[in-house]
């Protein structure tokens, strides 16, 4: 975990700026000792974002799998993918 000062940010911006791009990790801004912000990279932001898609994708494939929705057998599944491959 990286924790900077808001002084940091607002005296050192290239820096922190350069340390999120290179780690590909939140960084984590304190005002007065007190958690105050999170920064990313737009590309950290955005493969977290995308991550969050898929999750709720899953969840929700999950549910109407239990709410009694029709499945495919795995076979099933890669035939349509090389199926919709070969279309392509």
């Amino acid at each position: 975990m990286i924790i900077k000062p808001s002084a940091a940010l607002r005296n050192d911006y290239t820096n922190i700026s350069n340390l999120a791009k290179e780690t590909k990790e939140p960084i984590y801004i304190t005002k007065n000792g007190e958690g105050d912000l999170v920064l990313m990279s737009i590309e950290a932001f955005e493969r977290r974002e995308q991550m969050l898609r898929l999750h709720e994708k899953v969840l929700q494939a999950e549910q109407e799998r239990l709410n009694g929705a029709k499945t495919i057998s795995v076979s099933e599944a890669r035939q349509r993918l090389r199926d919709r491959m070969n279309g392509v």
